[in-house]
């Protein structure tokens, strides 16, 4: 009786414990449901009561208005062009950056350290307008270079990194060192390899960041040929009309590069988070 009553007791919990969870993948995955569906029906279908749950078949109508309103292929190719670039630049520098703050000592490395730290206090925007005016004595504006360069340098993706470093074993680069191997050598065989998913997390965090930016976009930008995904949605929104079903369309195309950068990565990503990384 008392092992039936405890089987039951675990089925029950069980239960309960599948079945929130069932309501908290419901709960996540909706927005996307909603914004699929959004995407595939005409804008006064949004907001009726009840809301329309339903994949409609105006999906291609609402691709063709949102593609005449914005040309979502250049403005595509440009929030990838920038986000690819800004990524693998700032990967070089943040790591370089960091490897150096880490595993060199020198006279003032906590104060640069500590310098790079006190400037993610800084708020963003108030950066704008040093930042526009600097590329405007330039004449910089309305280019790549002026979207990818300003963040390149970028403090919390240093931190991220140099905090890996610390737990990779020095031992290793001092044996390394004493065979004969050069700085550049080490870094590149020894220590980066190890950093795998350290820069996929970083990667992809920088990557989340320069895709979803608006703001700086917004001030840099002077043509429609130069707008970037969030730049080129917000111009959909008008005064008297916003065609919901367009901005649909826009999301749900924005949100695809983001998941597939994820995936491509989420081998290494999960693989840090499982603590596979070398440690002394």
């Amino acid at each position: 009786m008392a092992e039936n009553n405890r089987k039951n007791k675990q089925r029950l919990q069980k239960f309960f414990l599948y079945f929130s969870l069932i309501i908290f993948l419901i709960i996540s995955i909706f927005p996307f449901y909603w914004m699929f569906v959004g995407s595939t029906n005409h804008t006064s279908k949004m907001f009726t009561n009840p809301p329309t749950l339903t994949v409609g078949n105006e999906f291609m109508t609402n691709l063709t208005n949102l593609n005449d309103a914005i040309g979502i292929s250049r403005v595509v190719f440009n929030s990838l062009f920038v986000s690819l670039v800004f990524v693998f630049l700032s990967l070089i520098i943040s790591t370089l950056a960091a490897y150096a703050l880490s595993k060199f000592y020198f006279k003032g490395r906590n104060v640069i350290f500590l310098a790079f730290m006190l400037s993610m206090m800084v708020p963003y925007q108030a950066t704008i307008i040093p930042l526009f005016r600097m590329m405007t004595h330039f004449e910089l504006l309305n280019t790549y270079f002026a979207l990818i360069a300003p963040q390149l340098c970028f403090p919390f993706a240093i931190f991220l990194m140099r905090q890996n470093f610390l737990a990779f074993p020095s031992s290793l680069i001092e044996s390394a060192r004493i065979d004969g191997a050069g700085e550049l050598r080490i870094f590149l065989t020894v220590v980066l390899p190890s950093m795998k998913p350290a820069l996929a997390a970083t990667a992809i965090y920088l990557f989340m960041m320069q895709w979803n930016n608006f703001m700086w976009p917004l001030v840099a930008t002077t043509s429609e040929e130069m707008y970037t995904i969030p730049v080129a949605l917000s111009s959909l929104i008008g005064i008297s009309m916003i065609d919901y079903g367009q901005i649909m369309v826009g999301i749900t195309i924005a949100t695809i590069p983001i998941i597939i950068f994820f995936l491509l990565l989420q081998k290494q990503f999960i693989s840090g988070m499982l603590g596979s990384a070398v440690k002394e």
